[in-house]
């Protein structure tokens, strides 16, 4: 089985306190923690995931 590959935003601070994502499994967005990432992973669908981002973004 192939790992998530999770990334930080670039525009996240230095700080830790941020969410990362990841995009490299076909229909699926994980999201988890950076700053306790062994606490587990929110699994999303694409659609979901397009549905939470605006409100991420505001």
């Amino acid at each position: 089985m192939t790992e998530f590959e999770f990334v930080k935003s670039s525009h996240s601070s230095s700080g830790g306190e941020c969410v990362e994502v990841a995009l490299n499994i076909p229909h699926t967005i994980a999201v988890r923690d950076s700053k306790n990432p062994a606490a587990g992973t929110i699994r999303l669908a694409p659609s979901a995931w397009q549905s939470l981002l605006p409100h991420l973004r505001s």
